[in-house]
């Protein structure tokens, strides 16, 4: 029996011919990093490769570590394996990860999206063998709605809660979702505040992105300042001492599981937008089907409901265990 060009184990999914992980959870000696969530670039790992974008991200995240960045599609050959990285359209640097050796190709999605939010590089098809794909939403419940929609209903809201002379709060992870949200605000209606962690992401991204100007919430920072216009916060910042100062307030939230029944209810929001950084169940289909993949491997998420689906399609179709937690990884463990 011939060793998988790509297995899983305890510290994550690993090239042995190359002596190469990918998005390790565990310590290693040689990491391919797809993206900045924390649950896809950890700490302790020897030597880091990542897409260029998103190096000052992960420096920013995990502190002195020795990282080297690269462009789309370019080739790099550990021991005669191909590496090369290619846009997930996740979030701003982003990637899906190609392997290569002897004319197999393995594609590692990390997370990804395929609508093209205007601040990621957009998704891009790689045609492979195995397709190893997340699937956070892979049921057909989740249909989302175009950004521009969602974003119109955002702005909407925020001039209905400024008429009642009220704060709007509006959660998302402090690393993509905020700022795919302050991308499309408004600023004409009112001023934008951000808690202490999305202002500093949102200032190593800057150099990337033109984004809408911000103004830090400080300890300083009177009630009256926020009257009538909008503060983005993290979800780690909900039912805490940082926002009961702000009342009256209105809260909101920007999440992909807003899409449930309830689930505004179960986060004590006021409102709930549904926006996600993770495909919906028809775009993992089509994005899987784009591959030309017979083999599919679906590691976080609805898994087994979503590869039995697969092999119904009649994909050579499997699920495996990691330590990615899709959205719910994405309330950042040192946004606090």
């Amino acid at each position: 029996m011939t060793t998988p060009l790509l297995a899983f184990n305890d510290k994550g999914i690993y090239c042995a011919i190359a002596d190469v992980y990918l998005d390790p959870w565990k310590p290693v000696t040689n990491a391919i990093i797809t993206h900045g969530h924390a649950d896809h670039s950890r700490w302790g790992h020897k030597n880091y490769i990542t897409h260029k974008t998103n190096v000052p991200i992960i420096l920013h995240r995990l502190g002195e570590i020795n990282v080297s960045g690269v462009e789309w599609n370019e080739t790099f050959t550990i021991n005669n394996v191909k590496f090369s990285l290619h846009p997930a359209g996740h979030i701003i640097g982003s990637s899906q990860v190609r392997v290569e050796h002897k004319g197999e190709v393995w594609v590692f999605t990390g997370d990804y999206k395929t609508e093209d939010d205007g601040i990621s590089v957009p998704y891009e098809v790689v045609k492979c063998d195995t397709f190893i794909t997340e699937c956070t939403f892979g049921l057909p419940a989740f249909k989302w709605t175009p950004q521009a929609e969602v974003m119109e209903n955002i702005n909407n809201w925020w001039l209905e809660n400024q008429a009642e002379g009220k704060t709007s709060i509006l959660f998302g992870y402090s690393l993509g979702k905020a700022q795919r949200l302050l991308k499309y605000l408004n600023p004409e209606i009112g001023q934008i505040y951000t808690h202490g962690s999305i202002e500093n992401m949102t200032n190593v991204l800057r150099p990337m992105v033109e984004f809408p100007k911000t103004t830090l919430i400080t300890r300083e920072t009177k009630k009256e300042e926020l009257l009538g216009n909008i503060v983005l916060a993290p979800p780690s910042a909900h039912g805490g001492t940082w926002i009961r100062k702000m009342t009256p307030f209105v809260t909101g939230s920007a999440s992909g599981w807003m899409a449930f029944r309830g689930a505004r209810r179960r986060r004590a929001v006021d409102k709930g937008f549904v926006l996600s950084d993770h495909c919906d169940w028809y775009s993992l289909l089509d994005s899987i089907k784009a591959t030309g993949a017979e083999k599919v491997i679906c590691t976080h998420g609805y898994t087994d409901i979503f590869s039995k689906y697969l092999r119904e399609l009649g994909y050579d179709a499997r699920t495996e265990k990691t330590q990615y937690e899709g959205e719910l990884s994405e309330i950042d463990k040192t946004e606090e």
